[in-house]
């Protein structure tokens, strides 16, 4: 399998698990290779929160996960295999698919989800 269908591959199952939680949110990006939600709040700045994002690079598959900034508490019981994928407070990174740690990030987003639900932000 080549690098860019490796990518694609992840790319969607990737999407897939921010776009369990769209209903709420305001799609600032629905294209191939990059899909980004904000949720429908307004900060203090006049902009949008940011909820999550996934979007192909040159070199991985990034996803970004506000709410694990926002509440970094969530990320007190991941494994160490997918804080391994961490780059920087809430982006995870990856080349292929890993649907072990895809199942783990899709609860991760869910608990996200749930937290910013409860603070107001959805």
């Amino acid at each position: 399998m080549s690098e860019d269908s490796r990518f694609q591959e992840a790319f969607e199952s990737l999407k897939s698990i921010l776009a369990e939680h769209a209903g709420e949110m305001v799609f600032v990006k629905n294209e191939p290779g990059d899909f980004h939600l904000d949720t429908k709040y307004i900060m203090k700045n006049k902009k949008p929160m940011f909820f999550g994002a996934v979007r192909i690079t040159k070199n991985y598959v990034s996803y970004h996960l506000m709410p694990v900034y926002v509440f970094s508490e969530l990320l007190s019981d991941i494994s160490p295999e997918l804080k391994r994928r961490m780059q920087g407070k809430s982006c995870f990174n990856f080349k292929s698919s890993d649907q072990e740690l895809f199942r783990e990030l899709a609860e991760l987003t869910a608990a996200g989800y749930r937290r910013y639900k409860e603070a107001g932000y959805v």
